[in-house]
């Protein structure tokens, strides 16, 4: 089981907050972030509008792209979309291996190289 499948399930079904478990020590901030982080998954076109108003919002999206393959046309569409989206907000974007797609807003930028060894 990969580490986008402990996160957001093998099933197609929309996760919900009973579906994470939290952990022991762990304290629940009083206060709303001011920037969430989104775990979503593109089965199709229409999934995009979704982590399009997260961006938006100001929020990171690590969006799961397993169902395409990077040769996909759908899947060519959608990264077209999602890099003007961070274009647009002054954000940045990277797709990590063929499995994810990572954005974020404005001020967040996404590392390209690994920590450890």
């Amino acid at each position: 089981m990969g580490f986008m499948n402990k996160i957001i399930g093998d099933s197609g079904g929309a996760r919900r907050t009973d579906d994470y478990v939290e952990l022991d020590g762990v304290a629940i901030p009083e206060t709303e972030a001011d920037t969430q982080l989104h775990i979503a998954r593109i089965n199709e076109k229409q999934d995009v509008i979704d982590i399009k108003d997260a961006v938006y919002a100001g929020d990171i999206v690590i969006a799961d792209i397993t169902r395409h393959t990077t040769q996909d046309r759908t899947m060519e569409q959608i990264t077209d979309e999602l890099q003007q989206v961070a274009r647009g907000v002054g954000g940045d974007i990277v797709q990590k291996d063929d499995d994810q797609i990572i954005i974020t807003p404005r001020s967040v930028e996404i590392s390209r190289q690994k920590l450890g060894r």
